[in-house]
């Protein structure tokens, strides 16, 4: 990317929230404005509405001169960007797109989209490539310290919550890349800051274990070890996972190996916290029968498995992919299917939830009720139940270390009902289906967007085949005909007439 920054005007967001032009920092304005500017940059080369961006800069209670307050921040973002592009090869411009505004620009001239098509990167390449370590090495570079510094707001404090997770997954990748190749020391101070910003993560205290203990270091991992066990035990109420409960009897043993352990067979429950916090379960098993009658999709099935295919040997990803589309589109068959086809991907478990987001009688699962179950199905005992939501997604979040597990969050309503819901560390994968389109988890968690189209005229006999029989459609063509026509393609549609022929 160095050749390229003296031409291209680009939107930094991993730090304060600046304008760059040839190299040059441009100072976009008060915090407001530069709120503006974050919430057009993180949907880049997509409409965001303006009732979107009131949402993004104010929250729910927006005053009444809000609507005229964006108009005024993008005239000025406007001529700042148009200034820019005077001199620019890549120029960046500000556009109004149906009812909202358009940062028109590529991808990778906002910096946080650049972190992630390097981490991505990283991922695609084999574990033994010392690539990997590079281009890891490159999207950490881009960080220029706190994302969105200076802003503040809700919507702020969840996306700069959301991209320090994926700074902290991209930083332990980068470590364990570096350690596979036998360079353990580059990498001991930054994960020391790290922690201290991060004191819970086991995955960084993981790290910098290896990494201590391979230069010689190891009474400096205990310790990291003791301390990290004393904050999850005063805070969470937890012990460490079985990763860094293995890595400390390693040390302990004097093995050298800094090769991450293979994962333990998944033949009894893993505790991760002390049995005043959880009773014995057996390992977690929600995902719904599978459906009847289930055929074709396989352009989507092909796609949400190379969605996992290319997070495979990084440890430290969370892979999310939120699946839309109209009602009885099939969503739910389809995330059902593919779940129990990977279920030896995820030997800890799955998790489900139906979380009514479109129910007509208004019965929506709030996050609360949909964590407490979660919690139930792992095994806290009622009495230890943490109140409160941050705690007990805290607590969700810990017992899912060292585990690897499949979460599906069906019927979600919006981005808001899911976020307390998704694992934060090690291995783990949520799928979320919705009606909506939740381009804002794409745009905060980095999730992959996978919409789902009714049936072809094709694929809607195959389904009636796979119900009636294939002697009985072949013999009734034009009620076949007639049918397909009716149900439009929605498998809900020809399994409710498939039930009553």
């Amino acid at each position: 990317m160095q050749g390229e920054a003296h031409t291209m005007v680009d939107v930094q967001l991993l730090g304060p929230v600046e304008l760059s032009a040839e190299g040059r920092a441009v100072e976009v304005g008060p915090p407001q404005r530069r709120t503006v500017m974050a919430a057009l940059a993180v949907d880049v080369g997509r409409p965001v509405a303006v009732d979107a961006v009131i949402e993004r800069v104010w929250g729910p209670h927006a005053p009444d001169g809000a609507r005229g307050a964006v108009h005024a921040h993008v005239a000025r973002i406007r001529r700042m960007c148009e200034q820019a592009a005077e001199t620019a090869q890549e120029p960046l411009s500000l556009v109004r797109r149906s009812g909202g505004y358009l940062l028109e620009a590529r991808p990778d001239q906002v910096d946080v989209y650049r972190f992630r098509q390097r981490v991505d990167q990283a991922r695609a390449a084999a574990p033994a490539d010392h690539a990997r370590a590079g281009l890891l090495r490159e999207a950490l570079d881009l960080w220029r310290g706190e994302p969105l510094s200076g802003l503040n707001g809700e919507w702020a404090a969840r996306t700069r919550e959301a991209w320090r997770r994926q700074h902290q997954d991209a930083a332990v990748g980068w470590a364990r890349a570096e350690l596979r190749h036998g360079d353990p020391a580059p990498v001991i101070g930054p994960l020391t800051g790290l922690l201290g910003e991060y004191p819970l993560a086991e995955p960084l205290a993981e790290a910098l274990m290896r990494a201590l203990h391979e230069t010689g270091r190891s009474a400096e991992a205990l310790d990291c070890y003791a301390a990290v066990r004393k904050r999850l035990a005063e805070e969470l109420g937890t012990d460490t996972g079985p990763a860094l409960r293995q890595l400390h009897q390693s040390i302990l043993r004097g093995h050298r190996s800094a090769s991450p352990p293979r994962p333990e067979p998944p033949t009894v429950i893993r505790q991760t916290a002390p049995s005043a916090v959880i009773r014995q379960t057996e390992l977690p098993a929600q995902l719904p029968m599978a459906v009847r009658g289930f055929t074709g999709r396989d352009g989507e099935l092909a796609r949400l498995a190379a969605i996992l295919a290319s997070a495979e040997g990084e440890s430290a990803a969370v892979v999310i992919s939120a699946v839309s589309g109209m009602a009885g589109v099939g969503k739910t068959a389809l995330a059902v299917h593919w779940a129990r086809r990977v279920e030896s991907a995820f030997p800890d478990g799955q998790l489900y939830v139906n979380l009514r987001g479109f129910d007509p009688q208004g019965s929506v699962v709030p996050p609360t009720e949909a964590v407490r179950g979660f919690l139930d199905a792992l095994g806290v005992r009622p009495e230890r139940m943490p109140p409160g939501l941050e705690a007990q997604v805290g607590l969700y979040r810990s017992l899912l270390t060292g585990r690897r597990m499949m979460v599906v969050l069906d019927n979600a309503r919006d981005e808001e009902q899911v976020r307390p819901l998704l694992p934060g560390s090690v291995g783990c994968m949520a799928l979320v289906t919705s009606r909506n389109r939740l381009t804002g988890l794409a745009a905060t968690e980095g999730a992959h967007l996978l919409a789902v189209d009714p049936l072809t005229p094709a694929g809607a006999r195959d389904v009636l085949a796979k119900r009636l029989g294939a002697g009985r459609v072949a013999a009734e063509p034009a009620a076949v005909a007639d049918v397909v026509t009716w149900c439009a393609g929605l498998p809900l549609a020809l399994a409710v007439v498939s039930a009553r022929a």
